[in-house]
C-alpha cells in the first residue's frame, strides 16, 4: 500500500523539524490574529483564514504584513 522511504536519521530529522518549524508558523499566526485587535471582525477573521487556508504562506504573510495591522489587546 504505502511504504515510507528508506531515509538516514539526520534526513528525517531535518524533514520533520521543517515540517514542525512550519506548524509553529501557522499556529502562532493563528494565535497572534485571534489576541489583535483589527478594527473589525473581518479583518481579523480574514487573517485567520488565510494561516488555516494557506498553512505556511499565510501565516508568514500574516507575520509580515498583518502584525503591523491589528494592535495587542
Amino acid at each position: 500500500m504505502f511504504a515510507l522511504p528508506n531515509l538516514a536519521p539526520s534526513q528525517w530529522a531535518v524533514i520533520l523539524g521543517a515540517v514542525g518549524l512550519f506548524a509553529a508558523i501557522s499556529l502562532y499566526s493563528i494565535w497572534d490574529a485571534f489576541h489583535r485587535d483589527f478594527g473589525s471582525s473581518n479583518a481579523k477573521f480574514g487573517w485567520i483564514q488565510l494561516a488555516v487556508m494557506v498553512p505556511f504562506f499565510g501565516g508568514l504573510a500574516y507575520l509580515i504584513f498583518g502584525r503591523k495591522r491589528g494592535r495587542r489587546l
